[in-house]
């Protein structure tokens, strides 16, 4: 039993080591040789790249991050998969029950990585891209249907905050309407509020009618001088 939570515990870690891994951060610093923390949003996700570098730099940032939520999803299957066939999970431990969970803790983990990376300091993004990733990789429906209602709200508001915003609280909603597990619809939850708490500056901007929209460039140090 030791072995096997110790397994479980090691491949949260690498999650959460996979969500840390700074993607936005590192390409605004190769392509500009700057620190994206320090202009726009101070975000490192793909719509502070967006904003900040054009929507090329975004899209590759973007699609690296939701990457990194399905690898660490990934992750977890495999270790149930490979486990099961080497007889190393516990004969008093039901693969079937513990899978969600370990999955959940594993996605939350990721999430927590993106915006508390160990790499910067424990800051980071906003943990969207990597949400809809792991989304992606728990359930593809979940996932599809969560991208669908950004994607319409984005199309009418132009912003992407608040389709950030409307997405995470579409999470539970879709988790239960599609009969998911309980993990995955405290996940839901979880990792909605989460989202929705690191996108307070954005509401007190979006209250203030001050929220960029697409398109709408900021200012890098280099152009400010």
């Amino acid at each position: 039993m030791a072995i096997w939570l110790s397994l479980c515990g090691v491949i949260v870690l690498i999650a959460y080591l996979l969500g840390s891994f700074p993607t936005g951060y590192i390409a605004v610093k190769q392509l500009k040789g700057i620190d994206i923390r320090e202009v726009g949003s101070g975000s490192t996700g793909a719509t502070n790249v967006l904003r900040t570098l054009g929507k090329g730099p975004g899209a590759f940032v973007l699609v690296l991050d939701a990457l990194k939520g399905v690898l660490a999803i990934a992750l977890v299957y495999w270790l149930f998969k490979f486990a099961s066939s080497q007889n190393f999970i516990p004969p008093t431990i039901d693969a079937q029950l513990w899978q969600p969970w370990v999955v959940t803790l594993a996605g939350l983990a990721a999430i927590l990585g993106h915006s508390k990376s160990i790499f910067l300091g424990f800051t980071g993004g906003k943990s969207v891209a990597i949400s809809l990733g792991i989304l992606l990789a728990m359930s593809w429906q979940v996932g599809l249907a969560t991208a669908g209602v950004f994607a319409v709200v984005v199309a009418i508001s132009r912003i992407v905050s608040l389709s950030s915003i409307v997405g995470a609280i579409a999470v539970s909603i879709f988790m239960v309407i599609l009969h998911q597990p309980l993990p995955y619809i405290l996940f839901g939850i979880a990792g909605g509020l989460y989202v929705i708490l690191r996108h307070r500056t954005n509401i007190e901007r979006l209250f203030a009618g001050t929220e960029p929209k697409i398109g709408q460039k900021v200012a890098t140090p280099e152009q400010t001088v």
